[in-house]
């Protein structure tokens, strides 16, 4: 038996390796992906080597280009699949069902375990299709997850107006009042919110709130450092000028999403 892992933070793809080897020692880690780009290439290369697609396939959600539904769009997939996701049970019920399954992270041994088993059973009883029914089910996950969430700000520049994809913004911050938002590419731009309505706006698996006046995601957290009074100071990219510091009371939570 093997997998391939599909994950973009390297602590989880560690977490998950170290796991797998402590309760399956016999599976194979026949790759591991971070994005949708690279993952379509892998198994488009492996199928053209005449390499038999893997047999199951860890499968983060969120990942640094998208959402990893797009890959069931790109290439057919023959793998069962374990989701795995930062995102409540409440909002995953409907993939437990046949051979799709999901772990919420981080991992945990019996989740796994649970996992595996799941898939075991499901091939004694020869499914003919392991991904039977998956688009249904992808659609109706992402209704779920997605709906109340911002997926892009319409803003000004100069005299022109952009809108701007949240998977294009690293942090957003407060400044004289104003709340602006820094894109990945360094683009300092005025956003028509205030930090406390722009909290509900934004997927809290993508965003975190470090403080009263600034929100960040996990690719824009470049450094973390102990700082006076059990708090963290961090170092993000693009640069801010100015002290990025997480508020003592969100520290423990913090360290637990960035782990995610």
């Amino acid at each position: 038996m093997n997998a391939l892992i599909v994950e973009d933070e390297e602590l989880s793809v560690r977490r998950l390796r170290k796991l797998l080897s402590e309760v399956a020692p016999l599976l194979a880690i026949a790759g591991v992906t971070d994005s949708i780009e690279e993952t379509v290439e892998w198994l488009e290369k492996n199928r053209a080597a005449s390499k038999p697609d893997p047999d199951l396939i860890f499968l983060d959600i969120e990942l640094s280009d998208g959402q990893s539904f797009e890959i069931f769009n790109r290439t057919r997939i023959f793998s069962t699949v374990v989701f795995t996701t930062s995102y409540d049970e409440y909002a995953l019920q409907a993939f437990k069902v046949n051979s799709i399954d999901y772990l919420l992270k981080p991992v945990h041994r019996d989740d796994l375990q649970r996992s595996l088993h799941k898939y075991e059973n499901l091939k004694m009883q020869s499914v003919p299709d392991p991904v039977a029914g998956i688009r249904k089910l992808l659609k109706e996950f992402q209704k779920t997850v997605a709906a109340d969430y911002r997926h892009r700000f319409l803003v000004k520049q100069g005299q022109r107006l952009l809108s701007v994809e949240v998977s294009e913004i690293a942090y957003f911050f407060l400044d004289d009042r104003y709340s602006f938002f820094v894109t990945h590419h360094n683009q300092k731009l005025l956003v028509d919110y205030t930090i406390d309505e722009l909290e509900e706006m934004l997927d809290p698996g993508r965003f975190f709130r470090v403080n009263r006046g600034m929100i960040v995601t996990h690719h824009a957290v470049d450094k973390m450092d102990p700082y006076f009074g059990s708090r963290l100071s961090l170092l993000l990219k693009p640069v801010l000028g100015k002290e990025a510091i997480v508020s003592r009371e969100k520290v423990a939570d913090f360290k637990l999403w960035m782990g995610k």
